[in-house]
């Protein structure tokens, strides 16, 4: 059996992105020139190029002056999912426009000029597939987007990189229906394909390099036609009914708390027998 194999290159070069740079270009000048280990240079078929959502929001002019922030943050919030208050403030992890659930509303102080914040892409998804359009173009591969931010998760300490936008990747490779090695049948087995992708990219890149952009080889088979921009990444958003973890435990007890004590007093304070 042939081994699996995996490449990627994070390259340096790309200069500081400003509102109205022409991101494929910047891009393109040391993409094109990225040697590879195997003697090929630049971008070839099956390649996925992986951005940072910040070079891509600072491209399209998403930076506003840092004393915006908290009033930026409510405005890209629909839902409040939790809020904490700690020394320096008050967290809120929020779902935003985006219906993705992230500290702050994914607005971003970090990787920005001083007394600047950056906003999310308006649609990371259109973000991507025009990206992978003028790359196509410009090399004649058929090639992958996947624009990333950084979150935390439920149940996991720490932060990881996931795919907030994407083009030409199938983003989910459904394994239902198909039998284990043992002959056992997946019944829900569902492979987040472009969030893999994005953690390959920041634990390559880093937070602190400066290589917003990162090229992975080896999985050409979940790049899709030249001419297919897939689904986008809004698919991988899981849907409010399939969602257990909607609110924070603290929301959750206080709504309960209160749906008790609503029930209570429509029976005039007695307590129903069970």
């Amino acid at each position: 059996m042939t081994p699996a194999i995996l490449a990627a290159v994070a390259p340096d070069g790309v200069p500081e992105v400003r509102p109205g740079d022409d991101l494929a270009a910047l891009l393109l000048a040391v993409l094109e020139d990225v040697d590879w280990p195997d003697g090929t240079r630049g971008l070839r078929d099956g390649d996925v190029v992986v951005v940072t959502s910040k070079v891509v929001s600072k491209a399209e002019g998403r930076v506003l002056a840092a004393a915006d922030r908290e009033d930026a943050i409510t405005a890209e919030t629909v839902r409040l999912v939790a809020s904490r208050a700690h020394p320096g403030g008050t967290l809120r992890i929020v779902e935003n426009r985006l219906g993705l659930v992230m500290a702050a509303a994914g607005v971003d102080a970090s990787n920005t000029p001083v007394g600047t914040v950056l906003l999310l892409p308006v649609d990371p998804d259109a973000s991507a597939r025009a990206l992978r359009a003028r790359l196509q173009t410009a090399t004649g591969a058929r090639l992958g987007v996947v624009v990333t931010d950084t979150a935390g998760r439920a149940w996991r300490r720490g932060l990881v990189d996931l795919a907030i936008g994407a083009a030409g990747v199938a983003v989910l490779e459904d394994l239902r229906g198909h039998d284990d090695h043992h002959g056992r049948r997946l019944d829900v087995t569902v492979t987040a394909v472009a969030d893999e992708l994005a953690s390959v990219a920041e634990l390559l890149a880093g937070k602190t390099s400066q290589r917003p952009v990162t090229v992975v080889r080896g999985l050409g088979r979940h790049v899709l036609a030249a001419d297919d921009d897939g689904e986008g990444a809004r698919v991988l958003v899981r849907p409010a009914a399939e969602d257990m973890f909607r609110e924070g435990s603290a929301e959750a007890y206080a709504r309960g708390y209160a749906a008790g004590v609503a029930a209570r007093d429509d029976v005039g304070g007695r307590v129903s027998p069970s």
